[in-house]
């Protein structure tokens, strides 16, 4: 038998249900408690907050050092209002930290971010001789498109062969699954912020004494994990009012005057009335969940979009630091791992003394090969492609703990934007539904871009009750600029 999750309070305000509690989610119920816009209820199938920007912990002998899924930073170009209020909320736990992460190219480690000195002593010279050749090719011919174009051909022709061919070639191939010619041309202007040898020398440049730029070679991180912005977040939610339901699974959305939203909680069906339902949940699924049922052509387009799934392998080892960098990239195609992170030197804790641990990233796809390896096969995997790349693991392997991750990147493969663009026309024509965040925009987006949707929808939502999409669509613009960082 179902029941009604009731209101919290009884006031004529509209009714909006969100529902993920990730950064978008989250950000959007504490905006619409606080301005007294609209009651906020979240509904979270999991049993914390944060979705892939979530910290944990393992327990054990790590004292408590909590673990991100993943490496994350929250990055400078965070719009000043929302910095501000992370920066209320946080306090001195928001700390301000330098990047110190590490690349392979032919085998030398290089800095990254690229530093000025990396330019003469540490490139590889097979490496800089070509880069050097590709610009002044560039400088000789023209650069301007021609015909067709994909990731490939953009930043082979923006960047040039070399670092076409070195980096972003098979580290496109390991991150998305796909040749970078099967990529669509959008992935490469969303992707890559440094989209043209001019911008890469800017960002290097950026990096030296009296040029440097606010915020370059710098990052916000909170001392707790990063999880700790979604929890700040969900703790002033609840403050202002707002409720967060866990271990709320959503079954049915039925639409309606009200929207009736057929949950599973506790064991029961029940349901949760809305005037609005914010969705930030992947827009695929949210196809599946409406009824009246989405078209049949809606349904057909969203099983065309894709993501790539990623496995996270946590490695304990008996040492106090693997190494001094807060992150090393793998481009080769030979090393199975995308990244590795090491936890403590984000936020440069001393504590476990003799323990630290490694995050590493093996992208894939659910259910292949390695998605079914155990956890002591995905430890050997990880081990052997750090012996691989020139850093073995000399220490005891304490503890192997692995995180399977089934949306963590969307895969922009040629054509797929006729089928984005046909489910975020049906989502666009339901009454009172808005999709938006990482997962409801088909997004490959930071933090603060999320959080930039948050806040914008909030600020679409008037006193009155009513949604303004002129000024909606304004917004969905502005976002089609946004540019991940890395």
């Amino acid at each position: 038998m179902s029941s009604e999750i009731q209101s919290q309070s009884k006031t004529a305000k509209p009714r909006v249900a969100i529902l993920g509690a990730g950064p978008a989610g989250l950000g959007a119920a504490w905006q619409l408690a606080r301005s007294g816009k609209a009651e906020a209820i979240v509904l979270e199938q999991r049993g914390d907050v944060g979705g892939n920007s979530g910290s944990f912990t393992i327990g054990g002998e790590l004292d408590g050092l909590p673990l991100d899924y993943g490496s994350h930073r929250l990055h400078p170009s965070c719009h000043p209002e929302i910095l501000a209020d992370l920066r209320g909320l946080l306090g001195d736990d928001l700390l301000d930290r330098p990047r110190h992460g590490r690349i392979r190219l032919r085998g030398h480690w290089i800095h990254f971010p690229l530093k000025p000195v990396d330019l003469v002593l540490r490139l590889p010279k097979s490496f800089a001789f070509g880069v050097a050749a590709d610009s002044v090719r560039k400088l000789v011919a023209s650069s301007s498109a021609n015909g067709h174009e994909s990731f490939a051909s953009v930043l082979e022709r923006n960047l040039g062969s070399t670092i076409f061919r070195d980096f972003y070639h098979p580290y496109a191939k390991k991150i998305w699954g796909v040749e970078a010619e099967q990529l669509s041309a959008i992935q490469a202007y969303r992707r890559v912020s440094a989209g043209s040898l001019m911008k890469m020398v800017k960002k290097v440049l950026a990096l030296v004494p009296g040029l440097k730029a606010p915020g370059a070679g710098r990052f916000f991180y909170p001392r707790e994990g990063f999880g700790q912005i979604s929890q700040a977040l969900a703790a002033a939610a609840r403050n202002e009012g707002a409720q967060i339901l866990h271990h709320t699974a959503v079954k049915k959305i039925h639409l309606g005057t009200p929207h009736q939203i057929e949950v599973e909680r506790d064991g029961s069906t029940q349901l949760v009335l809305a005037d609005y339902v914010w969705s930030t949940i992947p827009i695929t699924t949210l196809a599946k969940l409406v009824t009246p049922q989405a078209p049949a052509d809606v349904i057909a387009a969203g099983s065309k979009i894709k993501y790539r799934a990623m496995i996270l392998i946590y490695l304990v080892i008996a040492q106090p630091q693997f190494t001094e960098f807060d992150a090393h990239y793998f481009p080769d195609a030979e090393v199975a791992l995308t990244r590795i992170s090491e936890p403590k030197n984000y936020s440069a804790r001393n504590k476990p003394k003799d323990r630290t641990v490694l995050c590493c990233e093996l992208p894939c796809d659910v259910d292949d090969e390695n998605w079914r390896r155990t956890d002591e096969e995905l430890g050997q995997l990880a081990k052997q492609a750090l012996e691989q790349s020139g850093l073995p693991i000399q220490a005891p392997i304490l503890q192997v703990v692995t995180k399977r991750l089934s949306h963590a990147y969307p895969i922009y493969q040629q054509g797929y934007e006729t089928h984005f663009n046909r489910l975020d026309e049906w989502a666009a024509g339901l009454e009172r539904i808005l999709t938006f965040g990482r997962q409801g925009l088909f997004a490959h987006d930071n933090t603060h871009h999320a959080l930039a949707m948050a806040y914008a929808a909030v600020d679409c939502l008037n006193g009155s009750g009513s949604f303004d999409l002129a000024r909606w669509n304004d917004y969905r613009a502005e976002f089609a600029t946004h540019t991940v960082e890395d």
